[in-house]
């Protein structure tokens, strides 16, 4: 079976797909890849074979850029005598499944990693991804989603078959490079980064936008830091907004309670010497750092927005509180703070939880979807 795999930029791929792509691969299909190139990719794909097409793809749906685009990409297909094409991320989708409407020969299978309408969503996203979305799903033999939301709406979808909406447990995490510390690791692991084993530590791995929220861990920092003396909290990442959030930091009094890691490729060990993940996003599709946390056995407090009440349960592994509400946000913490048996308990329930997401139970679904639409050519 020959197959290509579109997303809009190659970050995405060398993000969450190489794993789906290399197991294809183990399968014996041919894999090609189609994006715009931002970022070199993976080089084990390329060793295995994978033909890399360039397509410029551009992120906003309205730019002229696109038609040049769409055209390529179905010359492309055309001409690449492809059997399957699974494309992701919203731009590149509508291109991609536009390009195939007349190809009766080719199977089109479509995941959402998060659709960009959903509840308390701007107007103008209904108008702009809503309309794409229901125009494309006509030319789709399955839409792939992530969470229950995303699952609800593409069922309301009509697709060229009845029953061909599927939800997975996101993309995936390798259970393997994550887990619990007890006291001695952990305290050992906190020396070694210039921290105190009383330290109470909070974590956010994320990009420093407006989407992600930090300014709402900030403000609820602010509330704890005379409750919580040795509050702690640790953001990884970089962005269009962590000046502006290193300036609110510094308004507010918490050079030593708030620090920025900027890109940091050691998440596992950064969540390891954690008490506490946070997670203050306004939109997910179904987010890997929640899981990650998860599978290293910390609690979290979370914001109330898809994807992270799909991972959260709240009062079961965490607490689950209103999008703009830094007050609950933080009296969330202190509750966490003050007991270290609700902290073991909602650990403990993010790691029996978080096994449904593992790599291999994802693998699994998409081998079985796969399975269905490859046989029904």
């Amino acid at each position: 079976m020959k197959v290509l795999y579109v997303t809009t930029i190659s970050g995405t791929i060398n993000a969450f797909l190489v794993p789906h792509i290399q197991a294809l691969l183990d399968q014996g299909h041919n894999v090609d890849i189609a994006c715009n190139i931002t970022s070199p990719i993976k080089e084990q794909l390329l060793e295995r074979g994978c033909k890399i097409f360039k397509i410029e793809f551009q992120r906003s749906p309205l730019t002229k850029k696109n038609y040049m685009a769409y055209k390529k990409l179905k010359k492309l297909i055309q001409e690449g005598e492809y059997d399957l094409v699974h494309t992701h991320t919203p731009v590149a989708s509508l291109l991609t499944r536009l390009a195939c409407r007349n190809m009766s020969n080719i199977k089109v299978l479509y995941t959402a990693h998060g659709f960009h309408f959903f509840k308390g969503a701007p107007l103008k996203n209904f108008l702009i991804y809503h309309t794409m979305e229901r125009i494309s799903a006509k030319y789709t033999d399955a839409i792939i989603t992530i969470n229950q939301e995303d699952y609800d709406l593409a069922n309301k979808f009509k697709l060229k078959k009845p029953n061909s909406v599927y939800q997975t447990h996101g993309v995936g995490i390798d259970l393997n490079k994550f887990s619990s510390k007890d006291i001695n690791e952990k305290v050992n692991l906190r020396k070694k980064y210039g921290y105190k084993g009383n330290d109470f530590i909070l974590f956010y791995a994320a990009e420093m936008n407006s989407n992600k929220h930090q300014d709402l861990l900030i403000n609820a920092v602010h509330l704890l830091k005379n409750k919580i003396a040795n509050i702690k909290l640790l953001l990884a990442g970089n962005g269009p907004l962590k000046e502006k959030y290193e300036e609110q930091a510094e308004r507010l009094g918490l050079q030593e309670n708030v620090q920025f890691l900027g890109f940091r490729e050691d998440i596992s060990q950064l969540l390891s010497i954690s008490d506490i993940a946070v997670a203050s996003s306004r939109r997910e599709g179904l987010p890997v750092n929640v899981m990650e946390a998860m599978a290293t056995g910390l609690p979290l407090v979370v914001t109330n927005c898809r994807g992270q009440r799909d991972l959260v349960n709240n009062e079961k592994n965490g607490f689950v509180v209103g999008i703009d509400d830094y007050e609950d946000f933080a009296n969330s913490i202190e509750k966490l703070y003050k007991s270290e048996e609700l902290r073991q308990l909602y650990g403990k329930n993010s790691i029996e939880k978080v096994n449904l997401y593992s790599l291999d139970n994802v693998l699994e679904e998409l081998k079985y979807i796969y399975s269905i639409h490859m046989n029904n050519k």
